[in-house]
Parts: C-alpha cells; structure tokens; sequence
C-alpha cells in the first residue's frame, strides 16, 4: 500500500512568483501530489500562460494576481482567495529578484528594491496567510532562500543580505508560529538553469567554474526541486521546522 505520507490532496497551496523558472516548478510538484494551486505573479500574460499549461495537466489552478511587496494588496488578494476558494492550506514564498554590481557602486534604489523583493514580500505574504492558519491551527510555509543564504560571491552583496535575512526569518517565524500548529521551512537552491540565472548560465567561463566548484559537477534542473517542496508540504514534515534544507549537488558542503 503506498504511503499517504506526501499526499496533498484537498489542501490549497499559494505559490508566489509562481509565473515561470522554479515557482512554475514547484507549483506543479504540489498539483503533481494533489494540491488545488494559486498561482501568483504581476505579469498577467505570464501568470494567465502558467495557468492555462497547469490546467492541460489536469490540476485545479486560480490566478491571483497580486505585488508581493504591497501588505494593501496581499491582504485583500489573501481574503479574497481564503473567502472565495477556501482555506490556503500551504504558502510557498518564492518570489524574487536580482541585481549584480560591485558593492562600492551598487545603487541605493536597486538595494531597496531587493529589500522589498525578497524578504520584506516574505514577511508580509506569510504574516497575511498566518493570520489565517493560526486561526485554524494548522499550516505549512516554505520559504525560498538561497545557497547564498550561507556564502557571498562578488557583486552579489546585497542579494546576500536578503537570503541570509530569509534563513534567520523562517527561523523566527518557526518559533512564534511552531507552537501555533505551523510548519514553517525553507529550502536553498543553488546554481539552477532559470531565466533569473539566464546570463550566467549562457556565460562559458562562469559554467566552467561552477561545474568545477560544485561536487556534482553541473547546474541543477528546476525538477530537482520538486520532492524538497512535496516534503516539507506534506505530512511527512510534520516536527521540521525552522530548518533550510540546501538543494545544491553539495555546493554549500565543499571547499
């Protein structure tokens, strides 16, 4: 008899940043498992195109089409999902942007726009679905850092600062909302052929020192993110929390 343990049939996920790359990647790895999706993104046309290609697969897929970084907006956008769908069982918090630049000339409105993208938007979304599975005593967040979350590479800084702030804050959400009946998690890729990797990924010279700097020799392929987000969603993860589990070919582990 096969195990129930990763079974999400009846829960509702929202997956944001969901349009394309790994959102797109780990929201159908919830639909693969059962999970009625939401998905979200600003680009309509995009975010309209991942829901059209998740219903030909047979999945139960909404837009919700929503700025991540306006707390307005993602409190109206979350009461309209939990009024007019139902409850959101699982919250994935996966949008996020990136900038490169040497540090002494980063600029300061780049700085605040990663700050607002990636962990301010984090904040906010999960505080607005909290809200709603503290009432109910039970729910799963999964956080979306980075193998950056742990090391620095030149002209990254402050995309550094951000994931590192996503690890400490799946951290302190774990030990407000844990004894509330909440799993809250993240997961770290590492180098993954996305679109926000695009010009790393065309770069021969950057591919050449990351197929040698990481033990598994290659970039990693969205799918491979798949059963991480299924587990720390499931049952299967019911007394994990706090914790960033690294999806990397061993990146963070090798010198």
């Amino acid at each position: 008899m096969a195990s129930t343990l990763f079974d999400l049939s009846g829960r509702r996920a929202l997956v944001t940043g969901s349009s394309q790359g790994i959102g797109f990647a780990l929201a159908e790895a919830l639909g693969e498992h059962g999970a009625k999706l939401v998905l979200n993104g600003r680009n309509v046309e995009k975010l309209d195109g991942a829901v059209a290609a998740l219903r030909e697969k047979g999945f139960d897929v909404a837009a919700a089409a929503f700025d991540v970084t306006d707390p307005q907006a993602i409190e109206r956008a979350v009461a309209e999902i939990e009024d007019g769908q139902g409850p959101i069982d699982i919250l994935v918090n996966n949008a996020g942007m990136q900038f490169r630049a040497p540090l002494e000339d980063f600029p300061h409105d780049r700085w605040e726009e990663l700050l607002r993208t990636n962990i301010s938007s984090v904040f906010y979304v999960a505080q607005a679905v909290a809200r709603h599975m503290i009432a109910r005593g039970a729910g799963r967040i999964v956080n979306i850092a980075s193998v950056q979350s742990e090391m620095a590479r030149p002209s990254i800084a402050p995309y550094t600062a951000t994931k590192g702030a996503v690890r400490n804050l799946t951290r302190g959400m774990a030990a407000d909302w844990a004894r509330k009946g909440l799993q809250i998690n993240a997961i770290g890729p590492g180098y993954f052929k996305t679109p926000l990797n695009k010009a790393l990924v065309e770069n021969p010279e950057f591919t050449a020192w990351l197929e040698n700097r990481t033990p598994a020799g290659r970039w990693g392929d969205v799918s491979e993110l798949k059963g991480a987000v299924v587990f720390l969603a499931s049952d299967a993860a019911s007394f994990i929390n706090g914790h960033t589990l690294y999806i990397d070919g061993g990146l963070t582990v090798s010198l």
